[in-house]
């Protein structure tokens, strides 16, 4: 694989229906082995029909390991019960959550040389 596709290269974790106490350590597991310097990860919750505090505890771990590695992480497509469990917990305002894959993708890819990065200074 030839060194610029290694970088554009994004993996894709799909969790499964239930993360919770007895599914949590490997769906922990498979998110740590996705991650290295740099990574780029998806995190794809749309199987998830219901998340514990196990399972929001997962995603947190791992969010953590992936900033000691300077990876990035996007979790995307969260609906009804899992949506409402990282709401509560308040760790969805923590994650980068997408709407999709496609939005996720979006989120990491880079950003071409010379496109607009935001405010060059704060205004007022």
């Amino acid at each position: 694989m030839s060194e610029a596709r290694a970088e554009e290269a994004i993996a894709t974790i799909m969790l499964p229906e239930r993360v919770d106490s007895s599914t949590s350590e490997s769906v922990e597991k498979s998110m740590l082995a996705a991650l290295g310097p740099g990574a780029r990860v998806i995190v794809d919750g749309s199987a998830v029909g219901y998340m514990s505090a196990a399972g929001v505890r997962a995603l947190a771990v791992v969010l953590h390991r992936a900033a000691e590695q300077s990876a990035r992480i996007v979790f995307c497509s969260f609906s009804g019960p899992a949506a409402d469990c990282l709401l509560v917990s308040g760790f969805s305002q923590l994650f980068d959550v997408a709407n999709s894959t496609e939005e996720a993708v979006l989120r990491l890819r880079p950003k071409p040389a010379g496109a607009p990065g935001g405010p060059l200074a704060p205004a007022g």
